[in-house]
């Protein structure tokens, strides 16, 4: 039985999309559709043979740092549910559980030592 990766999104955070993006777009053969992020600016989709298979976007206020990372999300069935157990167990809630339209609900904790985790319950197919 093949077991699937719980890691099902990778997106890079940059200050510059478009110096970012030219670069992993020409180092990996991957095209670029932005898309409107509403209050967040521009979302770039980067694309391989038309499918997606990571995103990038501007930082946030609540970034942690003004650097350019990638950061994967890991798949969860209760995103509410494991917002509310974290600081239970020794950790916290850095975003708290939100919707992406069309996407799914998602939210970022950490652990005990400060390692985030962003967490996303995709929208059922």
């Amino acid at each position: 039985m093949t077991v699937q990766s719980p890691f099902i999104w990778h997106e890079l955070v940059t200050p510059d999309q478009k110096k970012s993006g030219t670069f992993f777009s020409q180092l990996f053969g991957w095209t670029r559709k932005e898309v409107d992020a509403g209050k967040f600016g521009i979302y770039t989709l980067f694309q391989k043979d038309g499918q997606d298979v990571a995103g990038m976007m501007n930082p946030t206020p609540e970034t942690p740092v003004n650097e350019s990372f990638w950061h994967s999300y890991i798949a969860v069935e209760n995103v509410d549910a494991c917002a509310k157990q974290a600081p239970s167990l020794g950790g916290s809630v850095v975003v708290p559980p939100h919707d992406v339209p069309d996407v799914g609900r998602v939210c970022i904790v950490a652990d005990p030592t400060g390692a985030v985790a962003h967490l996303m319950q995709p929208i059922k197919q």
